[in-house]
């Protein structure tokens, strides 16, 4: 397959040809800096951005499984989100390298169940300046023993020009040989608060 841009994160795609090279049962991470214009009136990045990184990390994620820019416009069809339910667990201030890990949870027809971990990661002091010029994090990396910041647990459906499209057979054999047990705090939906 011929490779393209990614439209939203500017990253070099090839629509799943560089999947292989990556670990074998996982997809490679994906990193973003935290920036300035993230930030909110409390000093800390505002709940917007995280979804657009999830977001980010999506387009990765469809890049390293074969859906990306050139299949997209080959064949007319995407991923369509179509649920998700995200948990903010600890706050992130400008600088910071994000550090995200996806998840396949499940992949059945048209239907995908995903998830995204993010972290705040670490790197040397030597990549902290060229990774706030660019908005990437490089070489960031997750201690061993780090909780995530935010988390982010999404369905969605395979849609083309018709509607609703089995994924093709070597694009759900992709997602499946991926697909590992949920972890343990996906499924969960808020829980009912009083009204009184």
């Amino acid at each position: 397959m011929s490779a393209g841009t990614n439209e939203r994160t500017g990253t070099a795609t090839s629509d799943g040809a560089q999947a292989a090279a990556g670990a074998p049962g996982r997809l490679p991470d994906f990193h973003r800096t935290v920036q300035p214009e993230w930030i909110d009136y409390n000093g800390h990045m505002s709940e917007a951005f995280y979804v657009l990184v999830f977001g980010h990390a999506t387009d990765a994620m469809m890049d390293e499984v074969g859906l990306g820019p050139v299949y997209r416009e080959d064949t007319g069809c995407s991923l369509y989100t179509v649920e998700a339910h995200v948990r903010y667990l600890r706050e992130v201030s400008v600088g910071t390298p994000l550090v995200l890990r996806t998840r396949i949870l499940g992949v059945d027809g048209r239907k995908l169940r995903f998830a995204h971990e993010m972290f705040a990661g670490t790197r040397p002091e030597a990549e902290e300046e060229a990774a706030a010029a660019d908005g990437t994090a490089g070489a960031g990396s997750v201690p061993e023993d780090a909780a995530p910041v935010a988390t982010t647990e999404l369905f969605a459906l395979h849609v083309g020009p018709d509607g609703g499209l089995p994924f093709p057979d070597e694009v759900h054999e992709r997602l499946a040989a991926l697909s590992e047990e949920p972890p343990s705090w996906a499924g969960r939906a808020i829980g009912p608060v009083p009204r009184v």
